[in-house]
């Protein structure tokens, strides 16, 4: 599926349609550009997840717990990381086990550990706030 967004609270909005239909042990690995929007939709899925807590990006810590909701959400931030033996080593794992939705931006890093997986690729538009997001359920080869 292909969906265009005008605005950050459109993208946000796709993100929570989405949390709102997804079933417990769910991987969703996102790509695209810094600055795409892979944020501004997991805030939204959270949302439709029932997380009210403040989404913020992962970037230094590598993963942000959200509990609360209907599921727990795990938000990992793979850019630092430099293969997925160092996704193993913070205990993906365990992570996967707790019935919970896996967030993953920056997946291609760990492409490898993400056999099966929800794939969110976003991309900029003609404009400087569109976005086109692309959601493919096809696990990666």
């Amino acid at each position: 599926m292909e969906y265009h967004t005008h605005r950050e609270a459109e993208t946000e909005a796709v993100g929570a349609a989405l949390g709102r239909t997804l079933p417990p042990f769910t991987v969703i690995a996102f790509t695209g550009d810094l600055g795409a929007g892979k944020t501004a939709f997991i805030r939204g899925l959270a949302r439709g997840l029932g997380i009210g807590d403040r989404v913020t990006s992962p970037t230094f810590t590598i993963v942000n717990e959200y509990e609360g909701g209907r599921l727990p959400l795990f938000h990992f931030d793979m850019y630092r990381l430099e293969s997925s033996d160092e996704l193993f080593d913070i205990g993906w794992e365990d992570y996967l086990s707790r019935g919970g939705v896996c967030a993953v931006e920056w997946s291609e890093k760990v492409s490898d550990a993400l056999t099966e997986a929800l794939r969110i690729d976003i991309r900029r538009g003609e404009a400087e706030c569109d976005r086109v997001i692309t959601i493919s359920e096809e696990a990666e080869a």
